[in-house]
Formats: C-alpha cells, structure tokens, sequence
C-alpha cells in the first residue's frame, strides 16, 4: 500500500540519519593516550624532553616528519601526550610558573596533538585527507583535521582549532607564535629537530621566525612583475603581526605586512624589500600548499 511504502521510505531515511547521526559522533570522540596510565612527572617538574627526543629522532633539517617510522615505534610520543592529557597550565599552575612556560607548553602541546593526530589517520598525503562528518562535508577541506579531531589536554577534550584560536592566540600577544606551531602541511613553519623549551624559548622563535621570513616561498620579491608574494600566514593572522608591531612602534600608524617581515630579514633581502615598498609594488598572498610534510613523500 502507499501507507506502507511511505512508511518503509521514512524508516529508511530514519536509518540513514541515524547513521550519519553515529558517523558524526564518532568523528568527535577524542584521540585517547596510549594508555590510561598517568606519567609520572620528573624531579624537575614537567619535561619536554620526551617530545625533544621525537624531534631529533623523526624530524628531518627540511621540517619533515618520518610519519611511517613514527607510528611504527611511537613510545616516546604516546608517553609525552600522557603528560599532556594529564596537566597543563591551567591544572597545575605549579608546575608552569611563567609565561615563558606556558608558552612553552601549549606550543609543544599543539605539535605533539598534531603529530599524534597524522599517525592516527596515517597513511594520508593531506590533513584534507581526513575528512569532516558526512553532514558536515560543506565546511572547509581542513575541517576534518582541524575541528572534528578532538584531543586531550589536562583532561579536557579540544580541537586543534580551538586550541590555535581560543587558547594559544588569545593568551599570548606575540605574533612569533604563528612560526613555531606546526600543522603538518608543506606550507607551514619548518618544525624544528627540537622542542620548545622555557629557558630558550626567546631565542628559539626569534630563530624560527627568522627562518621563515628568509624562505623564498613565505616571502618572494619578483621586479619583473613589480610583485612581493607572501605566505598565506601571514595574510591570515595579519591582525596579530600589525598590531602587535602597532604596540611596538607607535609611531607608525597604518603598518603593513611588509614592514613586520623587515624585522626578520636583511642585507640584499632587506634591500629588495625596501625598494618594492618604495616604488609600490602590488603584494600578492600566496595559496596554502596543504601537501603533508611527510619524509617519505616525493614532493
């Protein structure tokens, strides 16, 4: 009867829903630790050297990660995201008693998530790799990644984005952040063959903003076209490197990309810079290249 074919359509729309419905759901759940037993802190507090050791071991000069090596022994890894499952400066204040140390913290925290995040999904050739929930497909080809992956910091569950935008960007004024986190694509900062630490950690972004700021691919000058290209993070989180050189420099009232990136550069850079600047040359923002920045890749 028409009654009971309606009736079969709309059980089996109720079905397809309710699987999406699950398919959604579990693509929230978090990224657990290996275990669910706590690691001990040292004698010295919270140490980073778990994660220092991952860096040296699995990360190559060019910022590539050996994600196959990786997840094939991931000790050291799993253990440093028991620590940071386990605290952060917002349980244990104690344990972080500086900015420096928060910073510190969250940047390696932020990496370390990243890194487990790729291993877990791993073989990809993208973070677009990982897809959003089958209703939620219309949202960026990052979300998958970025929003759905949810991991654990002090016992609370977080995306990655949240993480980047409602943690370490909202705390913390300065822009040289945006070098030092990593997102496991071609485009991002080089990850470092360490970690972060407190005691170098001013010295360890002012060399990782430097580096970034003399590629060629972040910031390229083209006379020919009479054209600068940057990075596309720069471009994103302009608002975080103007005002912070606003606050800096205040007598420079409507700052520009071009003079943040001055800081970091200089001889013939510099100079091309400066000329590029003077005769107006158009600055274009450069596609994102999403590629995973996997060792084993041939790119």
């Amino acid at each position: 009867s028409m009654l009971g074919r309606s009736c079969s359509a709309f059980g089996a729309l109720q079905a397809v829903l309710g699987s999406l419905l699950i398919d959604t759901l579990l693509s929230c759940l978090p990224i657990p630790p290996a275990n669910d037993t706590t690691e001990s802190l040292g004698a010295d507090g919270f140490s980073h050297q778990l994660i220092d050791e991952v860096q040296k071991r699995f990360v190559d000069s060019r910022g590539r990660v050996d994600y196959s090596s990786l997840q094939a022994d991931p000790a050291a890894l799993d253990h440093y995201y028991n620590l940071v499952a386990a605290h952060t400066p917002d349980t244990d204040p104690d344990l972080f008693p500086s900015d420096r140390h928060r910073l510190a913290y969250w940047i390696n925290a932020y990496n370390v998530a990243v890194m487990k995040a790729v291993i877990t999904h791993y073989p990809i050739t993208s973070v677009s790799d990982v897809k959003p929930p089958p209703l939620l497909s219309l949202l960026s080809e990052q979300s998958g990644f970025f929003y759905f992956q949810r991991l654990i910091f002090g016992g609370e569950t977080m995306n990655l984005y949240d993480l980047e935008h409602k943690v370490i960007r909202v705390r913390f004024e300065d822009p040289r952040i945006h070098f030092a986190i990593n997102c496991a694509s071609l485009g991002c900062p080089k990850l470092p063959t360490e970690a972060f630490h407190p005691d170098r950690l001013e010295q360890q972004l002012q060399r990782e903003t430097v580096r970034f700021l003399n590629e060629e691919r972040n910031l390229r000058v083209d006379d020919e076209a009479r054209s600068v290209h940057l990075s596309s993070i720069l471009s994103w989180y302009s608002e975080d490197f103007l005002g912070w050189f606003r606050s800096h420099h205040p007598g420079v009232e409507t700052p520009t990309l071009l003079d943040y990136s001055r800081l970091y550069i200089s001889g013939d850079r510099l100079a091309d810079v400066e000329r590029a600047q003077r005769e107006g040359y158009e600055v274009v923002i450069e596609p994102y290249d999403w590629r995973l920045n996997d060792q084993a890749a041939d790119y």
